[in-house]
């Protein structure tokens, strides 16, 4: 299978597959009134993000989506090792 387009940004991607799994898309592809190449193209790109979208997005349960809130909401005070390295950075950027 490759892109529609044959520029020079463009890459070539190949896969094989079963006929049924061929005619299958085929018949998805004409449905849409698309090309298989394109209908491919569109699909893959769409799963792809569908997948990467998927995995980047932080699902908590009940009990960290609280802890979280609680910890926004209600900060601990800093200790002597935050405040002491914010001096640190204060300093070197008035430097």
């Amino acid at each position: 299978m490759a892109t529609a387009s044959h520029s020079s940004h463009s890459a070539r991607l190949e896969a094989r597959i079963s006929q049924e799994v061929k005619a299958l898309v085929q018949k998805a592809a004409d449905l849409e009134g698309r090309t298989l190449t394109d209908f491919v193209v569109t699909s893959v790109q769409s799963a792809a993000w569908a997948v990467i979208e998927r995995h980047q997005t932080l699902k908590l349960g009940v009990e960290d989506s609280e802890a979280f809130v609680n910890a926004v909401l209600n900060p601990p005070h800093p200790n002597a090792a935050l405040e002491s390295a914010a001096l640190r950075y204060r300093e070197t950027l008035s430097a």
